[in-house]
C-alpha cells in the first residue's frame, strides 16, 4: 500500500471515529435533556424526545453560528433547571423558549467576552426575565442583557457578588 492510500485511510479512519464521537454525545445529551423531565414535570413542562432532539441539533447550528464549542457536555440542562419554574413558560412554548434562551445565553457568553461565568450569566438571565421582563425575551436580550454586557466589557464585576 502507497504511502498516500495509507494516509487516506487513517484520514477516513479519524474522520469516522470523530463522527462516532460526535453521535455518541449527541445522544447523550438528548438523553440529559429528557432526563430533566422528572423535575419539570412538577411545573407542567415536559420535552419529548424529537422536542430534545431539535434542541441538540439547534444547539449545534448555534455553537456554530456564535462561533463557540463546549466542552463536558451541554447548557441545556442548566437553563433548563434555571427557567422551569418560571411564571411566564407554558408547556405549549416551552421548546419554542428554551430554543431562544439557548441561543440569547451562547450570544451574550460571547457579548460579556467569557468575563461571566456559566452560572453568573443564567443567574442574571432569570432574574430579569422574572422581574423587568416578565417573560419577554426580546426584552430579554435586547434592553437587559446589552446593558448588562456593556456593562461587563466596561469593567463592571458587581454582579459577582451575587
Amino acid at each position: 500500500m502507497e504511502k498516500k492510500e495509507r494516509n487516506q485511510l487513517e484520514q477516513t479512519d479519524h474522520q469516522t471515529l470523530t463522527e462516532q464521537m460526535q453521535e455518541l454525545n449527541r445522544q447523550l445529551i438528548v438523553k440529559q435533556i429528557q432526563e430533566t423531565n422528572r423535575y419539570t414535570e412538577q411545573f407542567g413542562l415536559t420535552l419529548t424526545k424529537e422536542d430534545a432532539e431539535l434542541l441538540v441539533t439547534e444547539r449545534s447550528h448555534t455553537l456554530k453560528a456564535e462561533r463557540r464549542v463546549e466542552f463536558g457536555g451541554s447548557i441545556l440542562p442548566k437553563i433548563i433547571d434555571a427557567f422551569c419554574d418560571s411564571a411566564y413558560i407554558r408547556q405549549a412554548e416551552y421548546t419554542k423558549t428554551l430554543l431562544r434562551l439557548q441561543e440569547v445565553f451562547y450570544r451574550y457568553k460571547n457579548g460579556t467576552m467569557d468575563e461571566v461565568t456559566d452560572d453568573e450569566l443564567l443567574h442574571f438571565m432569570k432574574r430579569k426575565f422574572e422581574t423587568v421582563c416578565r417573560g419577554d425575551l426580546d426584552y430579554l436580550e435586547g434592553t437587559c442583557l446589552e446593558l448588562f454586557a456593556q456593562e461587563v466589557r466596561g469593567g463592571y464585576r458587581g454582579y459577582q457578588k451575587w
